[in-house]
């Protein structure tokens, strides 16, 4: 302001300087039965600011003075309003711009004290001051910086069509300004600091390069809202590259998101994001530190806080890797099956012929790929992620490889959820190692070791299913009561198969008849079980049933009245009783009116 002497000068300085410290430091001992003094005190100062500068304004006019917009200006058009007005480093387009400062101070103190009616009128007062000026490396940060707010409000209020507007206009001045000039902008707390106080180059182009990596970050919230899911993991892919480009990053919370973001990779087939994702994310996350060992004695609140979100983190990782091992060996299962649900050896020896040309492409997917990592992480990266493969396993060797590092990240999810506290948790993560098993178990051409397999899924989820209180856990029980039917069901499917190639039925020997006739009685029970659980007190069915339970009702039914046709005896009465069962539960009256 030309008006100013140095003097009166410097006292706008040290108030500014003042409000930032107020704002940033002293705010954060505040009392709780006062929680914004410091920042209330922040704001007289900011007015004092907007005081001192509009009285010195030159030609200005009592209309100027306390104009305000009385409708908001639609943004989402980039182009209009940025390219007029005066020049940014003219004395009116700085004058303009230092207003437009205090004026976003100003709605960033009443959102940070939530006030935020007050905030927005603020921030679209800012908005209004740089309407006069052109977009310039004087003004381009606050152009970028009061649309990111303005974002962050109008989303808060589900308001996601404004958001977008103002975040896609930050967005297109930000890539206009680098297009066109690029040098390093000026920063907004330099407009009220002395000379000698000013940012270094390098550090005003961190600063301008943060406040767009807030744009994409807000944006890829704004699109994933809106449903646009491939735009949104564009967004948050590389906003997390940013970030490590700019060590602007929580090490955990950065790791917990490109975790997050490797999920729908996952679903999309994308394996080699998807595992890059994962890799970086457990190679970040480790820069948190090791997990402090408990000493309750001396341990502070903070501290065993700190320890107990570096083991939740780090297990909900170790939760993502799972996924990405299990989707990988289900989605290969669905490229390998044939009609009747085993492997196909000619798909699978075209496909081993095919593999050549996969590696390649799997090379040139890495070099257009966004990478994670910086000259300190990006070989512990590429390291990690040499570890498993992102091509779909072909035979049961390559398999087990991907099933052993689920297996392993299995281990470590439920070090941290077991099931003293986390009893949902631990037994999805159960879940999860049941199905690794049942996935292996397809590569497996050995019938005797694929039914070994299903056993221990038996054995990890029978306990768990009959320990679990009814009252509570009722879901999680039938969904356990189903699963163990059908692995028995699978097992007895696999000792028929085995019993065919070895002899007729007519020679079976008693102990084969014995555990033959118990996997066909326990599939049977778990059934029945499943259907039990629908029942009401008095022990019937309803009329009606919900039809997420419609169908599977249907199949315990239809697999009951099979099972019981299924068991063997060598007295002709049990048999007929046997089969008498079947056709009842096949007559089932419920069963017709329910389809």
């Amino acid at each position: 302001m030309a008006c100013l002497s140095s003097e009166e000068w410097g006292i706008i300085c040290d108030k500014f300087a003042n409000a930032q410290n107020l704002t940033d430091v002293e705010s954060k001992n505040d009392p709780d039965n006062d929680p914004f003094r410091s920042k209330y005190k922040a704001r007289e100062l900011l007015r004092e600011i907007y005081c001192s500068l509009k009285s010195f304004e030159a030609g200005e006019t009592e209309e100027d003075s306390d104009q305000r917009p009385e409708e908001q200006p639609v943004d989402g058009q980039p182009d209009e309003g940025i390219c007029r007005g005066f020049s940014g480093d003219s004395r009116d387009g700085l004058r303009a711009a230092k207003l437009g400062v205090v004026e976003y101070y100003l709605g960033i103190n009443h959102v940070e004290t939530e006030e935020l009616s007050a905030g927005q009128e603020h921030l679209m007062n800012c908005i209004k001051q740089l309407e006069k000026c052109r977009v310039s490396s004087e003004n381009v940060s606050l152009f970028i910086h009061v649309r990111n707010q303005l974002g962050i409000i109008w989303a808060g209020r589900d308001e996601t069509d404004t958001a977008q507007g103002f975040l896609e206009t930050a967005e297109s001045i930000y890539q206009r300004y680098m297009k066109e000039d690029g040098s390093p902008p000026t920063d907004m707390t330099e407009y009220f600091t002395t000379e000698e106080k000013l940012l270094t180059h390098q550090e005003r182009t961190k600063r301008f390069e943060l406040a767009y990596t807030h744009t994409m970050y807000y944006l890829a919230q704004v699109y994933q809202n809106l449903g646009e899911t491939e735009r949104a993991a564009t967004y948050c892919h590389s906003t997390l590259q940013r970030q490590l480009q700019l060590n602007q990053f929580n090490p955990i919370e950065w790791a917990l998101n490109a975790a997050t973001l490797s999920q729908y990779y996952i679903t999309k087939g994308r394996y080699l994001e998807g595992r890059h994702c994962l890799a970086a994310a457990t190679v970040i996350s480790g820069l948190a530190g090791e997990v402090p060992s408990e000493a309750a004695a001396q341990e502070s609140d903070m501290e065993s806080d700190h320890r107990e979100q570096l083991r939740q983190k780090r297990a909900e990782i170790a939760r993502c890797w799972i996924k990405y091992c299990l989707n990988l060996l289900q989605d290969a299962k669905k490229l390998l099956e044939d009609t009747i649900g085993e492997l196909d050896t000619d798909c699978q020896e075209e496909l081993k012929r095919a593999r050549r040309h996969e590696e390649e492409e799997e090379e040139k997917g890495r070099k257009i790929a966004l990478l994670f990592g910086s000259e300190d992480t990006f070989d512990s990266i590429a390291s990690l992620e040499e570890k498993v493969q992102c091509l779909f396993p072909l035979d049961f060797t390559e398999a087990r490889a991907v099933f052993l590092v689920g297996q392993n990240y299995v281990a470590q999810a439920k070090e941290y959820f077991q099931m003293d506290g986390y009893v949902t948790d631990h037994i999805e993560i159960l879940q999860d190692h049941s199905s690794l098993f049942r996935a292996l178990a397809f590569f497996e051409e050995d019938l005797e070791r694929r039914c070994k397999m299903h056993k221990r899924r038996v054995d990890m989820l029978e306990p768990i299913c009959n320990d679990l209180n009814s009252q509570y856990y009722l879901l999680i029980r039938r969904q356990l009561m189903f699963e163990l039917a059908e692995t028995y069901n699978e097992m007895l499917d696999l000792k028929l198969t085995l019993v065919n190639r070895q002899a007729d039925t007519q020679s079976l020997d008693n102990h084969t008849i014995k555990k033959f006739n118990h996997l066909c009685s326990a599939s049977a029970k778990y059934f029945q079980m499943f259907l039990d659980s629908l029942c009401s007190p008095e022990g019937k069915l309803p009329e009606h049933l919900e039809e997420e339970v419609l169908r599977p009702a249907l199949v315990a039914r239809f697999r009951v009245a099979r099972l019981q046709s299924r068991l063997i005896s060598s007295i002709p009465p049990v048999q007929l009783d046997n089969l008498n069962k079947s056709l009842e539960n096949y007559k089932y009256e419920n069963v017709a009116s329910h389809l």
